[in-house]
């Protein structure tokens, strides 16, 4: 499966998965079910009409097909609903340029002011996309349309041989281009995910709990993050089990971090915020390979604020506690190995780093931390 995302496309899913993490077999019991095979119009106008009456027909027990031709997509998609279904990709869809319907026509789903071209929900779903299905959120006009992905309310997906590409083609940098982001999900298994972005490689966000990230590449952007939490005032978050392994890093700002907002609210979300509580725990990093880093592999932030003055680092209550990094080889642009800024008011506590040899892209050996309100440090001195 390949997305190449720029401003349209935002998935949604829920309750997604491929018979028992086998993407590649079909849902068992949908043999020999309805098969809705979906052709695409001749003269180029709005297939969208076509999808739905297919997913309407064959979206419970049945499968849905798209053959290896271009299907245009004008207007939103709500797919939710779904029963053991195959849904097989061969060809492409592609999101119209129409900024104007987009910004008004999106569907919402309350969080940060996000919205969405496509809704896909359900249960036991097998979303194939046999190499070659892409969607294409139609290229470079303004910037992304905020993340590639979001997984949303959604619990037992696997996400496997996906290929992510948001990038600007331009001297104008994409904003927003994360290539994955969970929210309110449970037991979210990414796998062999290659994406090339400028933002967020895959992003935990509130109360993403059991994620795994495993045998991935990324490039470009920001690395794995666990980040925008805490940011409406009195709201209790979580994030908790969160591992990152066996992952390869090529020129990303990290490897892994974490970034809250400060305890005290500057304006209102979804670009204000702050003052939100709650914890993040039991996090790991292990076994990375990473290529020229731009920044510290690893960082902790409890610092950010949208306002004219640099926020007060020390007021985050969000607590963040039991973090592993562990075997960790490669080259970094500049020292320190790890930059851990935490709040004063929750200081961190119990981080590890094990098995860390780095070097910089000049030879040397990579060194130094930086630490501020840190209970626990294991295997590096702050």
């Amino acid at each position: 499966m390949r997305f190449f995302t720029s401003v349209l496309f935002a998935l949604s899913v829920s309750s997604v998965t491929c018979n028992d993490s086998k993407p590649q077999g079909p849902n068992p019991g949908v043999k020999d079910k309805k098969t809705c095979t979906i052709k695409p119009s001749l003269d180029g106008s709005d297939d969208t009409p076509a999808i739905l009456k297919a997913f309407d027909s064959c979206g419970k027990n049945g499968r849905v097909v798209f053959i290896n031709e271009t299907y245009h997509v004008d207007t939103v998609m709500n797919t939710t609903g779904l029963e053991n279904v195959d849904i097989d990709l061969y060809g492409t869809l592609l999101w119209s340029a129409n900024i104007t319907y987009w910004f008004n026509a999106s569907l919402f789903f309350g969080y940060q002011n996000q919205s969405s071209a496509w809704w896909l929900g359900g249960s036991n779903i097998c979303f194939n996309g046999h190499g070659s299905g892409t969607l294409d959120g139609n290229g470079q006009f303004v910037q992304s349309q905020m993340w590639a992905m979001t997984v949303f309310k959604s619990e037992n997906i696997l996400m496997q041989d996906v290929y992510i590409n948001s990038t600007s083609h331009s001297g104008s940098p994409a904003r927003n281009t994360d290539g994955v982001d969970t929210i309110y999900s449970n037991n979210i298994h990414f796998d062999r995910m290659t994406i090339i972005n400028g933002d967020d490689s895959i992003s935990a966000k509130a109360n993403s709990t059991n994620i795994l990230i495993t045998n991935s590449t990324f490039i470009n952007g920001l690395g794995v993050a666990l980040e925008s939490i805490g940011q409406y005032e009195g709201v209790y978050e979580i994030l908790e089990n969160v591992t990152a392994r066996d992952i390869i890093c090529v020129k990303t700002l990290h490897a892994g971090y974490v970034k809250t907002w400060t305890g005290e609210r500057v304006g209102y979300p979804p670009n204000g915020g702050g003052g939100g509580l709650g914890y993040a725990k039991n996090i790991t990093f292990s076994n990375f390979t990473v290529s020229a880093l731009r920044g510290s592999p690893f960082a902790i932030s409890q610092c950010t604020t949208f306002s004219d003055t640099a926020g007060d680092c020390n007021s985050s209550e969000f607590q963040l506690e039991d973090i592993l990094i562990e075997d960790i080889r490669g080259t970094i642009n500049a020292d320190p190995v790890a930059s851990f800024r935490c709040s004063g008011a929750a200081p961190c506590r119990d981080i590890s780093m094990l098995g860390v040899e780095l070097d910089l892209v000049n030879g040397k050996v990579a060194s130094g931390w930086k630490c501020s309100n840190l209970v626990g440090a294991v295997g590096f001195n702050c």
